[in-house]
């Protein structure tokens, strides 16, 4: 999704009644590690996935100037009353209506959203 603020690169993935969450480990003595989970089970994949996308859309736009915001959007997960979003390898993990808060902020930088569609459409063509 190309916006005024920057291009958010969105996974959408429908897991019923299933919490997402960060898992730690390490940290003292041992190095630190984070893991996404999904109803107890690995979601590393995922991430991978999306960090792959969002590192070939930088490589496309070319532009430092631009920022490429990768997501984990989960419809249908069984979030936390409070709180429960997080980063995880630096993807945004998150459910629909927070992830449209996010990208729709109050104010920010502009960045020029033809061009950059332009130069994604250029490299990533549409399949009709």
């Amino acid at each position: 999704m190309v916006t005024p603020t920057g291009v958010w690169v969105i996974d959408t993935k429908r897991y019923k009644g299933r919490r997402p969450r960060l898992q730690v480990e390490g940290g003292l003595i041992r190095p630190r590690s984070e893991s996404l989970r999904i109803g107890g089970r690995d979601g590393t994949k995922l991430v991978a996935g999306v960090t792959t996308q969002v590192e070939s859309v930088r490589d496309a736009i070319a532009d430092p100037a631009v920022t490429v915001t990768g997501v984990l959007c989960f419809v249908e997960a069984d979030w936390p009353l409070i709180g429960g979003d997080f980063i995880v390898g630096g993807i945004h993990v998150v459910w629909p209506r927070l992830l449209v808060n996010r990208i729709i902020p109050a104010n920010g930088a502009s960045i020029d959203a033809d061009t950059v569609y332009r130069r994604l459409t250029e490299t990533f063509p549409l399949h009709r």
